[in-house]
């Protein structure tokens, strides 16, 4: 497997874009409040990354699975606890 300068650039765009959820997550972990936010929103989300990852396994795009795999279990834990914490 060669590494180029395209993959380099969508892992620092799958970086910031995942690690963008994790101060959302530790919030609602914490507070357990999830008034703020829309379960409708979260629901679809949570479908499309799970979509985006099903796409990076099998068109074989790293940057792609490793983001949506990881962002997949934030949006996962703050879906969940919308739904617990209603």
């Amino acid at each position: 497997m060669r590494f180029s300068y395209i993959d380099l650039i969508g892992y620092m765009a799958a970086f910031g874009t995942t690690i963008s959820f994790l101060p959302q997550a530790i919030k609602t972990i914490r507070t357990k409040d999830t008034s703020g936010i829309s379960l409708y929103m979260y629901a679809l989300f949570t479908i499309g990354t799970i979509l985006w990852l099903t796409y990076g396994i099998l068109s074989g795009s790293w940057p792609v699975t490793v983001a949506n795999a990881v962002t997949t279990v934030f949006a996962s834990v703050i879906l969940v606890y919308k739904i617990r914490y209603k």
